[in-house]
């Protein structure tokens, strides 16, 4: 069940995102990944309109917007290749008209996932926080 992020959804959605993010960008040194945490805490996460996916009352997955950007989505390692990934992107897609992500370049799942979900490079950059290349993609209605 997807439902709107409540305040004390925090824990649950920083330990899926510091999981996931560590490990989907090996190519990024994982103490990077803990120092964006209370930028996350702070800033992040109460910026963004954010949606959650529970199973059994457990979050297991989320989602965050920010104006017409996926800022995040994420799903828990142990709940990934279930389609959980595609009914929160199905579920962004109901919230705006447009959207637009970055996802790094490196990350080949990730991007291939949203390309199979309708969404095309448009622009590739460099990453100011991390260095790494990364990709700047939209949604092709």
């Amino acid at each position: 069940m997807i439902r709107k992020y409540v305040e004390k959804d925090i824990d649950s959605v920083l330990d899926i995102w510091l999981e996931v993010s560590i490990q989907a960008h090996d190519f990024v040194a994982a103490d990077f990944w803990q120092s964006q945490l209370d930028n996350m805490r702070n800033v992040y996460l109460p910026m963004s309109e954010s949606y959650v996916y529970e199973v059994d009352s457990k979050i297991v997955g989320f989602y965050s917007l920010y104006e017409n950007l996926l800022a995040a989505i994420f799903v828990s390692s142990d709940y990934q290749g279930k389609g959980i990934g595609k009914q929160l992107i199905n579920d962004a897609k109901k919230h705006r008209s447009s959207l637009t992500l970055s996802v790094f370049k490196e990350n080949d799942a990730s991007h291939r996932f949203y390309v199979s979900q309708g969404f095309e490079v448009v622009t590739e950059q460099v990453d100011v926080h991390t260095g790494q290349a990364e990709y700047t993609m939209r949604l092709v209605k």
